[in-house]
């Protein structure tokens, strides 16, 4: 979809509303506590990289918001999650959770940009990594042999995500034996389902990342998004024998059509973010609207024209 020019400029940067309470902002998501034990979380434009925000892409809470609505009611036989429901379309009322302190990444490629990735730490040496062992010889972007877990910390003050393995998970109390059992579990059946049907849709899920919660009984459920192009890694697996048989990054459906342009230009866990030119940052929302298309088969809906917050205050006013 070509986003017309004059709607460019339609971007939610920032969810603040005086009127709901408990305001919790996140990398890329504003979050409200209600007294009745829901919370309202608003996906904005923001796109997070790096554990900075680099930009913010029109209409990709609204793509966020509705791919993982898309894949939260395709695996809820999985694994139940947090969904209550949807006022608008950058917006979910989910039940509270107290969020466990371990990002749960699974990886069917050798890929990745960030510090934390299996080919950043493959490139510099590394065959030991979140306690599986890798083979020689693996090239970038290769399949693995089978999928891996690539735990990390949570980090919730804007620390950096450190990885971690199975016995630091267990000897640091971070979760019981059960719930790593229970997680490990529920991330490998997730992803096989969105693996499948990725593929169906052809596309390959390199890689993605789940995040979990518990209610006050110990229950454990899905949290924050799921298969979305900000917490995964698509390809299009038309060409993506060819190009990896001639050295090439594959296609990409997701953030690292950002991620990889700030990287090729500095360091960006250290160095300032240089500006990213606006027709990048348009094509940028093209993809993000191409992938909601092609990853659910259904046609990307255009918001209104007008005030983004201004929509989502309206939606949200029976909770002020």
């Amino acid at each position: 979809m070509k986003i017309p020019p004059d709607r460019a400029g339609q971007i939610l940067r920032d969810a603040t509303i005086p009127e709901l309470p408990n305001h919790y902002s996140g990398k890329v998501r504003d979050n409200y506590d209600l007294a009745d034990g829901s919370r309202i979380i608003i996906a904005t434009d923001r796109l997070s990289a790096f554990d900075r925000i680099l930009c913010a892409v029109p209409f990709k809470g609204q793509v966020l918001t509705q791919t993982a609505r898309f894949w939260f009611e395709h695996t809820a036989d999985i694994c139940p999650n947090h969904v209550l429901s949807y006022p608008d379309p950058n917006v979910l009322i989910g039940r509270r959770l107290d969020i466990l302190p371990v990002e749960i990444v699974v990886r069917g490629h050798l890929a990745g940009t960030t510090g934390t990735s299996i080919l950043t730490m493959y490139r510099a040496g590394a065959r030991d990594m979140y306690g599986v062992r890798l083979p020689e010889g693996l090239r970038d972007n290769e399949r693995l042999p089978a999928p891996i877990i690539t735990p990390t910390s949570k980090e919730f003050d804007g620390g950096h995500d450190a990885p971690l393995t199975p016995a630091d998970i267990i000897g640091r109390r971070l979760l019981a034996p059960a719930q790593w059992e229970q997680l490990s579990a529920y991330a490998l059946a997730l992803f096989a389902r969105g693996q499948a049907m990725a593929a169906a849709r052809g596309l390959i899920l390199a890689d993605t990342k789940y995040e979990f919660g518990v209610l006050g009984d110990g229950s454990i459920m899905l949290a924050d998004e799921i298969h979305t192009p900000d917490s995964s890694r698509y390809w299009r697996a038309s060409s993506f024998e060819a190009r990896f048989a001639a050295g090439e990054k594959p296609d990409s459906f997701d953030k690292d059509f950002v991620r990889s342009w700030v990287a090729a230009r500095c360091d960006p866990y250290v160095d300032p973010i240089p500006e990213i030119p606006a027709a990048h940052v348009l094509a940028t929302a093209e993809i993000y609207i191409e992938a909601f298309e092609t990853i659910t088969g259904q046609r990307f809906e255009l918001p209104p024209a007008g005030d983004v917050l201004a929509r989502i205050r309206g939606n949200l006013t029976p909770w002020f």
